[in-house]
């Protein structure tokens, strides 16, 4: 199975979101943060604390959103050259081989760790933090019903 593709800006942010909310850890933090601003709000509101811990914990939920949603996805995209390329991709029970003008690379299938499919993406992750994303725009139904089965069955949830 081949497929060539490119990537497009709006939609690799998108899948870059995907991965920071998909992280224990942001998924932790977002749920702590929330707890204190909805009980700040709660106290504030029963007038059992004063303004600032409310306040505090707004600008803190904000500017975890702001990290989250904006910054963190925009500055890897910028950082990252491998979006700006064109790629062919290759997959067979052996391996994946990618190719684009400066060379190629061949991953075994053992070197991936776990995949999950967005809404425009799959994640193919190395490690925790390390990922490489195949878009599934351009793919047809048949293609992507042959590339699900194979990552299932070479690398599992």
């Amino acid at each position: 199975m081949q497929f060539s593709f490119a990537y497009e800006k709006k939609k690799v942010i998108q899948a870059l979101r995907y991965h920071f909310i998909s992280r224990r850890e942001i998924k932790v933090m977002m749920i702590l943060v929330n707890v204190f601003a909805i009980t700040a709000a709660i106290l504030f509101y029963t007038q059992k604390i004063r303004p600032e811990p409310f306040l505090l914990g707004s600008l803190i939920w904000i500017a975890m959103m702001s990290g989250v949603w904006y910054i963190l996805p925009y500055s890897i995209y910028k950082r990252a050259s491998t979006f700006k390329e064109k790629f062919i991709i290759q997959f067979n029970d052996e391996n994946i081989q990618l190719d684009n003008e400066r060379g190629y690379v061949i991953w075994e299938w053992d070197q991936f760790d776990r995949y999950f499919e967005s809404p425009y993406f799959f994640h193919l992750y190395f490690n925790a933090k390390t990922f490489f994303l195949i878009p599934k725009e351009n793919m047809g139904e048949a293609f992507l019903h042959e590339l699900r089965a194979l990552l299932q069955k070479k690398i599992g949830k």
